[in-house]
């Protein structure tokens, strides 16, 4: 920004400090006297009216424009950077050039509110104007660009805070708490909630207190415990607390009670966050406040982003706020990074361990594979992916395997068989041994199990009316009669048995007092569901209608998601992904969709199995791995796209 030209070419170049008999600066010297005569032609020549008083606004920026009223501010700044004009308003410098600069500044038009010549009516800084402002000066002491603070808040004619403000702020830091009593009766009058000051003073009485037993003045501290804190009759059972730090023998006793980091900087600061929050914007802003609306935006635009599935990361440090945040759909696992073909017949069941390093899947064939999860990715061909192995092969299952459950802690795995199933399998993984094979009646149908969370007992049951709380010999502990059950779940509270019927609902059982209650009611038989992590949501598969969001707390449907095709099969669907922002799900024409759980149509359509894909699991612990198991005898493995260009098998669908 550039300093208004005067009438003659010596004032101009004073104005930018240049010295004409420089030989360096007869260029610049030129330049600077065609500018004036260009002025002087246009009739647009400036009259210096020597350094005009300087206002300033105690809240906001300053428009002295408007009143007729000169704006300067002289003198260098200690950064060495000269005061310049902003928006029409001139500002001239003293740097000792030569005759004639000591002060300049644009002239007003009497009582006119309008500037000589080309000068154009200063514009009125809006409030977001003064706002960023103020954040930007606010971020800028925080670096201790203080001299730069000075010089923005110079140019714009505004204030970081109110004066009481830094007063008080600055009494704080130092530790001068009588004067920062005193200056809260000044800032009383500018605060919205009056007990606001009692809050702010107790803050500050207790960092003086705890000052004074850090630094060994009992007697003080006692005073101020006695003669300010109670007086105050706020926040009782804290006095009595603070009361208690007077037997700490000394001062690192203190701080570890009191969780506190001593007197100093440091506490201070945390002290000063505590005290903003009372204090209105207007008056001083809250701490770190352009940080935190950054990070609000970077969140927001992780949020929104479909394909978003690695940690969230509140650090600034790890994003460029030069570019909004996108996520490539190549990251997401959409691309069959293997496919897994030990079984001899169909796959009717995928489950990934709780810990996420094995994969156990069950086929008609009557076997059940566990699969090591390589936890460190592979590199063949340029592509990086994690390897999954065969570990051991569980044999024996003569009706086939549909459904898999792991304990808790993943040291064991439960194995159920289809509708004319009457036995339950229960492996030791670690040996490979077969602790219970349990059947309770050849009538029985146990096609579903749900562990408790304890890892101790386990619910099943079946189509037939059966409904069984077990131990892991296979005891039989409760049994709840006349419940023909389609698919079990365990509620992290350790009382509540979720349990789909054949009456189309969803009901929870509390086998401690026997009773039972109706949370989720379908118009379509539900052939399946999971619950997320926190118990909150639930995914249903809903024959004919497809893949159904239900909230378990309000008992309410959030959410259908299209493009599915679900008949009367039993298809099972999954959550997945960081924060289990995705849902995945098998289909009846032989693909895998996936869902952002907010969209109802999908974003990607996973190709590549050949007959209907029953169902999908989603590592726990490796966002970006998923599998899926199909009647055409595979297991395929899906993560992020290969290095190389390769025939894509990701359908994406913008929603």
């Amino acid at each position: 920004t550039l300093a208004s030209a005067s009438s003659s070419s010596d004032s101009d170049t004073v104005a930018f400090g240049l010295d004409t008999t420089s030989p360096h600066h007869q260029t610049t010297s030129a330049i600077h006297f065609n500018r004036t005569l260009v002025h002087n032609l246009s009739g647009n020549n400036m009259q210096s009216n020597g350094a005009g008083q300087g206002q300033d606004s105690e809240l906001s920026c300053l428009n002295s424009a408007q009143n007729g009223e000169s704006s300067s501010a002289g003198g260098t700044h200690s950064n060495g950077l000269l005061a310049s004009t902003n928006i029409g308003n001139s500002v001239g410098t003293n740097n000792g050039a030569g005759p004639g600069s000591g002060t300049s500044a644009a002239s007003t038009a009497s009582g006119s509110g309008l500037e000589v010549g080309s000068m154009k009516k200063k514009k009125r800084l809006s409030q977001a104007d003064e706002d960023v402002i103020r954040l930007i000066g606010q971020h800028l002491h925080g670096l201790g660009l203080n001299q730069t603070v000075d010089l923005l808040m110079q140019e714009s004619g505004c204030r970081l805070e109110h004066t009481s403000a830094t007063k008080f702020r600055n009494h704080v830091m130092e530790g001068e708490w009588d004067k920062a009593e005193n200056d809260l009766n000044e800032l009383r009058a500018l605060m919205h909630s009056p007990n606001a000051i009692v809050r702010m003073k107790f803050l500050l009485l207790q960092q003086k207190y705890l000052e004074y037993l850090e630094d060994g003045k009992v007697l003080e501290a006692l005073q101020v415990l006695r003669g300010e804190l109670t007086p105050l009759k706020y926040n009782t059972d804290r006095i009595h607390v603070l009361s208690g730090y007077l037997m700490c023998s000394h001062a690192e006793d203190l701080r570890a009670k009191a969780e506190w980091e001593g007197k100093g900087t440091n506490s201070r600061c945390r002290l000063l966050d505590k005290l903003q929050t009372y204090l209105p914007p207007s008056v001083m802003l809250p701490p770190r406040r352009l940080q935190t609306l950054l990070r609000q935006a970077v969140e927001l635009q992780r949020d929104r982003c479909l394909y978003h599935n690695t940690k969230l990361d509140s650090s600034l440090d790890s994003v460029s706020l030069l570019l909004d945040h996108v996520c490539s759909r190549k990251q997401f696992p959409c691309y069959t990074q293997q496919i897994l073909t030990e079984h001899c017949n169909e796959v009717w069941f995928c489950k990934f361990s709780n810990d996420g390093t094995k994969l156990a899947t069950g086929s008609k064939d009557t076997t059940v594979i566990i699969w090591q999860v390589d936890p460190v990715s592979t590199t063949f061909i340029l592509t990086t992916f994690h390897q999954l192995k065969l570990l051991r092969t569980l044999e024996g299952h003569a009706y086939g395997v549909s459904y898999l459950a792991w304990s808790p802690d993943d040291a064991y795995l439960i194995a159920c068989g289809p509708d004319d199933c009457s036995e339950l399998w229960l492996w030791n993984i670690q040996t490979g041994e077969l602790r219970t094979k349990m059947s309770q009646s050849h009538e029985d149908s146990l096609t579903s199990v749900a562990w408790n969370p304890d890892g101790k007992r386990f619910v099943t049951g079946g189509q037939r009316g059966q409904f069984y709380q077990c131990d892991l010999d296979g005891n039989l502990l409760d049994s709840w009669e006349g419940v023909r059950v389609q698919c079990l779940w365990c509620l992290g509270d350790g009382r509540t048995v979720l349990a789909s019927d054949t009456h189309q609902r969803i009901r929870g059982y509390n086998f401690e007092d026997l009773t039972d209650r109706n949370i989720v009611q379908e118009d379509h038989p539900i052939m399946s569901f999971t619950v997320s992590k926190n118990g909150r949501l639930a995914l249903l598969n809903v024959a004919t209608q497809g893949v159904h969001l239900w909230d378990l707390q309000d008992r309410v449907l959030v959410r259908k998601y299209q493009g599915v095709t679900q008949g009367f099969y039993t298809i099972h669907s999954c959550f997945g992904g960081h924060n289990e922002d995705f849902i995945a799900s098998g289909s009846e024409d032989h693909k895998v969709y996936i869902w952002h759980r907010r969209s109802e149509l999908p974003i990607a359509e996973l190709t590549g199995h050949t007959r209907t894909v029953n169902c999908v699991s989603w590592n726990p612990a490796i966002p970006g791995l998923m599998a899926s198991a199909s009647d055409d005898g595979t297991v395929r493995v899906w993560g992020p796209a290969p290095f190389l260009d390769t025939q894509e098998n990701c359908s994406n669908m913008d929603s």
